[in-house]
């Protein structure tokens, strides 16, 4: 069904050109197809445009206030030069660090805890209004516009209703437990903050999302300076331990120390260092020992020299412990933290939320976008007749002429619009369409109008016909044979005769002029009466009517079944009449079918209640009517 809607839009191009059975879809083909849209189309951006203007005017504007601090891994010149080894690159895991250490809940509660967010009543949670309420602040705005809003102009009024919700927002809190309110504040502050690094570099930006612009530059400013507080304080007390640490190692070592050096001390006191070191390097040297010197002298426990290197080696780690130790006191007045505070935040100027020009627009496009989706949709699956080409490529038939709709509510022709409005579009038509049958092959004195459904507008067409034939002086004649429906009976005849309708040869004076119209009418009754739709007596009766010139039949439509067809095999040519948008193509299909099967002259379809004609067909027509 898709590949045939776009092929029969492809085929509505230039009349003048070899283009009319391509199937490639052109400029031509789209601007068709919107125009024929317009309207839907355009009926989705604008309720797109009201939808987005509700949500901008019935949400909160929400204020956003933007610091930058720069993580950096400099360190003073003086601690440099105590330190060869310093490493002052920083990889993307330690900034993510960083990153989680600004969102924790740690610096939440410092900030929150200096701030007093707890007790602020400014400090509310970012939530979307209810339905109900975003209603109910349009009324207001509305009302604020007109000027009718009573609560402004009663001062009075204004400062109770505070109060009420001032009062009921207190009585809330007071239901919920410290605990619990201090996670909902902990809550609605993780929610309004945002920590985003820049690129690839070490500056970070640290926004807050608020309802109060000074409260929203307040908490970006706090929560910056509580991460750099954070970062002194952790390594203030990294350093007291390790100051402290060390204390407890230099007194251990010391003792060691004097331990070593007491046992050295008492060593001396207890030995003869020269004979001593003597024998002993004898007999370490194994000669020149004397017999009966030193003959069983053994020794026992460590020696002086074992003795003398481990005080050495205390007294050294105590020296290196002490060192140490004046360095980290020295080094702790010169501590800093790795981050530093760039750029402050300040009050912002405007709201961040809603963005009014985004969302107005986005607004605007999505409804665009729904109108061309459901217009193409309703193009697919439209089964309806819409244009001559499509009435030629589907029917195989020729559309004869458009014929538009009437005044401003886009209604339909009265039964005597070539009458009363003679230089009409409708009236222009309609003369253009007479003048198209009467290009037909043989002479045309009966014409025989139907159509699909009894809706198409076949009566008014038929009655606006004849008008025009008897204006250009032609005898007309109208017979009504639709005696399910009767328009032109009930319409132009408000009391028509039923007598004497048995037999043909009564027929004639039963015929009835039309005051005004300048034709005669031979009502429905009278049709019913004598069964006209029959072939036979149809035949006989044009045969027996010769004073009139042109005979127009109005027959039943296809609804009402196909008996009520058969009489336009007898007649010199049929116009089926559909209408514009409504008549599905398949019943005028099968309408075609039919007339095809009784062997009638179909002369062409009638659009009626066209929205816009097809300008080209009548240039065509006219310069082919002009050689």
């Amino acid at each position: 069904m898709l590949e045939r809607q776009w092929s029969v839009a492809a085929n509505q191009r230039s009349d003048y050109g070899s283009e009319d059975n391509s199937d490639f879809i052109g400029i031509a083909d789209i601007l068709t197809f919107i125009r024929q849209r317009i309207v839907l189309i355009m009926t989705f951006p604008f309720l797109g445009l009201l939808i987005a203007a509700f949500h901008v005017a019935t949400t909160d504007a929400i204020f956003t206030a933007r610091t930058q601090i720069l993580i950096e891994p400099k360190i003073p010149e003086l601690l440099q030069r105590q330190s060869g080894d310093i490493n002052l690159s920083l990889d993307t895991s330690q900034v993510e660090t960083q990153l989680a250490v600004i969102r924790s809940e740690k610096i939440a509660s410092m900030v929150i805890d200096e701030l007093g967010l707890i007790d602020n009543p400014d400090f509310k949670p970012l939530k979307s209004p209810e339905i109900e309420e975003r209603f109910e602040r349009l009324r207001g705005v509305i009302a604020d516009a007109l000027g009718t809003n009573e609560d402004s102009q009663d001062p009075e009024v204004e400062p109770a209703s505070t109060d009420t919700d001032a009062t009921e927002a207190v009585e809330s809190e007071l239901e919920l437990s410290e605990f619990e309110r201090s996670r909902r504040v902990v809550e609605t502050f993780e929610d309004g903050l945002g920590v985003h690094r820049q690129g690839v570099s070490y500056a970070i930006d640290i926004t807050f999302r608020s309802l109060d612009p000074e409260l929203s530059a307040s908490v970006a400013n706090a929560t910056a300076a509580a991460f750099v507080r954070e970062q002194l304080e952790t390594r203030a007390a990294a350093a007291r331990d390790g100051v402290a640490w060390l204390e407890r190692r230099i007194e251990q070592v010391r003792k060691q120390m004097n331990l070593a050096m007491q046992m050295t001390q008492q060593f001396r006191a207890r030995h003869d260092y020269r004979v001593g070191g003597q024998l002993g390097a004898t007999a370490a040297d194994g000669e020149g020992k004397e017999p009966g010197e030193g003959e069983g002298t053994t020794r026992e426990g460590p020696t002086l020299e074992e003795l003398e290197v481990t005080a050495e080696t205390y007294r050294e780690m105590y020296q290196s412990l002490l060192t140490a130790y004046t360095n980290s006191v020295n080094q702790q007045p010169y501590l800093i933290a790795d981050a530093r505070v760039i750029t402050p935040a300040t009050p912002p100027l405007g709201a961040s939320h809603p963005r009014r020009t985004l969302v107005l627009a986005l607004g605007g496009l999505a409804g665009l976008m729904a109108g061309l989706g459901l217009a193409f949709a309703r193009h697919t699956l439209d089964r309806t007749i819409r244009t001559p080409r499509q009435i030629r490529s589907e029917l195989g038939l020729d559309c004869v002429g458009e014929l538009p709709r009437v005044g401003w509510l886009g209604g339909y022709a009265q039964l005597d619009e070539v009458l009363r409005q003679p230089e009409s579009p409708f009236s222009t038509s309609l003369r253009s369409i007479r003048a198209a049958i009467s290009l037909a092959d043989g002479p045309l004195r009966s014409i025989a109008i139907t159509s699909a459904t009894p809706c198409d507008g076949k009566s008014t067409v038929a009655s606006n016909l004849a008008a025009l034939c008897a204006v250009s002086g032609m005898r007309t004649l109208v017979i009504d044979a639709d005696g399910f429906h009767s328009i032109l009976t009930k319409h132009l005849l408000h009391s028509p005769d039923e007598k004497n309708q048995d037999g043909v040869e009564q027929i004639k004076p039963q015929i009835t002029s039309v005051p005004g119209f300048q034709f005669d009418l031979l009502p429905s009754p009278v049709s019913d009466a004598h069964r006209l739709t029959t072939p036979k007596k149809m035949k006989d009766l044009i045969s027996e009517l010769e004073a009139y010139e042109i005979i127009i039949v109005d027959l039943p439509p296809l609804t009402s079944g196909m008996h009520g067809l058969a009489a336009a095999s007898v007649m010199d040519g049929v116009l089926v009449v559909a209408e514009w948008g409504k008549t599905p193509s398949d019943l005028v299909a099968e309408l075609s079918r039919i007339l095809q099967a009784t062997k009638s002259a179909v002369l062409g379809v009638v659009v009626t209640k066209v929205r816009r004609l097809s300008t080209r067909q009548y240039r065509r027509r006219a310069a082919r009517a002009a050689h």
